[in-house]
């Protein structure tokens, strides 16, 4: 098992309390937790309660990719923490999130530890890149549309 991780910024132009909610409703979940273009999250489930679980499906055309985990840590508004289960991680595989409030909306930084090689970590990099610009993206759309 490797102790490889990855950590990735970005401020979201929205209130720190939409964009820690967003993390544990499904129905965010499935506007936002999509790691590349043309993907999908046709079924989104969420327990958000320490020690509730959270399942995400994730499509890319045909293909269908479950992921999982159990909330560790809930300092709402502040930090989440839960585990990442999906066919490209390891065992104890863990995501921290930290929501601090700026002047442009809330900064976010997410810290996800444990992968199996160091190509699978920097295809999770981009991924989590990915979806921070799109929950950028539909938090402003929302707020928009009022």
């Amino acid at each position: 098992m490797n102790e490889l991780n990855l950590m990735v910024e970005r401020t979201i132009n929205a209130p720190q309390i939409d964009v820690f909610n967003a993390w544990l409703d499904p129905e965010m979940l499935k506007k936002f937790m999509m790691p590349a273009a043309g993907m999908s999250v046709p079924h989104a489930s969420s327990e958000p309660e320490e020690g509730g679980r959270f399942e995400i499906v994730m499509q890319a055309g045909d293909n269908e990719i479950p992921h999982a985990g159990t909330y560790r840590e809930i300092n709402r508004y502040e930090r989440l923490v839960f585990t990442w289960e999906s066919p490209f991680s390891v065992e104890n595989s863990t995501v921290t999130l930290t929501f601090k409030p700026v002047a442009a909306g809330t900064h976010v930084t997410l810290e996800h530890v444990r992968f199996i090689d160091a190509e699978t970590r920097d295809n999770h990099k981009g991924g989590w890149m990915g979806i921070l610009e799109t929950l950028d993206a539909t938090l402003n759309a929302l707020q928009e549309t009022g």
